[in-house]
């Protein structure tokens, strides 16, 4: 089984900026801030998880990150913002890992950019196979 690593590498209460790397595929991602894991307001615990690609009545094809522990539901999508609503962010997240091409902002909040056409290339580059997604903490802030 592939192996898929997310290193994070930042946090504030704009959300969980990081790096997902598979063998010739480089992206970034944007994720909730931490908050103990709690359901919908935070991203999921760092530790390794399997995934395979599910069909969601939102999103389509998507890949499911399996027994993530107290969760459910969370997913690798499209979107831009993952920030602290209860702090006056907007997020497009409620625990769920977003990809993009870019980091950017988008109404003065952090944001990956371009989240769309980089999830179908993450798609076609894994080719519908499972993986097992390693996430990590590097150098993190707030103790994400």
């Amino acid at each position: 089984m592939q192996q898929v690593i997310l290193s994070r590498f930042e946090s504030d209460d704009q959300g969980t900026l990081g790096i997902l790397s598979a063998d010739g595929f480089v992206c970034k991602t944007l994720e909730l801030p931490w908050r103990d894991n709690q359901h919908d307001i935070s991203c999921i615990p760092i530790g390794e998880y399997e995934s395979e690609m599910i069909v969601s009545k939102k999103y389509g094809n998507v890949y499911w990150l399996k027994k993530v522990s107290n969760r459910s539901g969370i997913l690798i999508h499209s979107g831009n913002l993952a920030g602290d609503e209860s702090r006056g962010f907007k997020t497009h997240s409620a625990g769920c890992i977003l990809l993009g091409k870019y980091f950017g902002k988008l109404g003065g909040q952090k944001a990956v950019l371009a989240s769309r056409i980089i999830v179908n290339k993450f798609k076609d580059f894994m080719n519908g196979d499972n993986f097992k997604l390693i996430i990590k903490n590097n150098e993190v802030s707030e103790n994400v």
